[in-house]
């Protein structure tokens, strides 16, 4: 099986990209966001370590943001909590595929929390920032200060560009995007 880790900055595309492969995909952030409708054990120690913003079951992502940008050591404490969750459902992904010849790993802080493996292909997502921008603005409950302290988290993109196998760049035209997926996608299949 061959791992696919999309990388690339906050809003650049990644899991747009992610399903263009035509692969199964674990994307982190829809795990996360059903960790905090459906996870009653982690509203549970959620709310016992920030009692004061996570209230209420499910868990809504205002209440998180707020606890984040009332102080910023509240995400490392939320962090703690659902991280290993997501970790664990990664795992089960992974072997719930493991006959598939790709799988795609949509995961922001793939490289940062260390999930991916050596023999990785690592796939970097570039847009400009205006782009990026510009759609970000668009996205419900978009805060500049939460996106700040997220970026925090994340290595330096130029880093993460640097360790990638490929770059795909994403001016958000789909037929550019798609023709450059088809051209990596083959790359990775002859090499196999």
């Amino acid at each position: 099986m061959i791992r696919v880790g999309i990388l690339g900055d906050i809003g650049s595309g990644k899991s747009y990209v992610a399903r263009l492969f035509g692969y199964p995909v674990f994307n982190a952030d829809h795990e996360v966001a059903r960790l905090y409708k459906k996870n009653k054990k982690c509203y549970k120690n959620l709310n016992k370590a920030l009692p004061k913003y996570i209230t209420s079951f499910p868990i809504k992502k205002i209440q998180i943001s707020k606890a984040i940008l009332d102080d910023k050591k509240n995400l490392k404490k939320i962090v703690k909590i659902i991280h290993p969750e997501v970790k664990i459902n990664m795992n089960n992904f992974i072997k719930k595929n493991k006959r598939k010849k790709i799988i795609i790993l949509d995961v922001p802080l793939l490289v940062e929390n260390k999930l991916n493996k050596k023999n990785d292909i690592l796939i970097f997502v570039e847009a400009s920032k205006k782009e990026i921008n510009k759609r970000l603005k668009k996205k419900l409950n978009f805060n500049l200060n939460t996106l700040k302290i997220f970026k925090k988290l994340q290595l330096p993109v130029e880093f993460k560009k640097r360790q990638s196998n490929f770059v795909i760049k994403n001016n958000f035209k789909s037929n550019f995007i798609k023709k450059d997926v088809k051209k990596i996608l083959r790359k990775i299949l002859q090499n196999d």
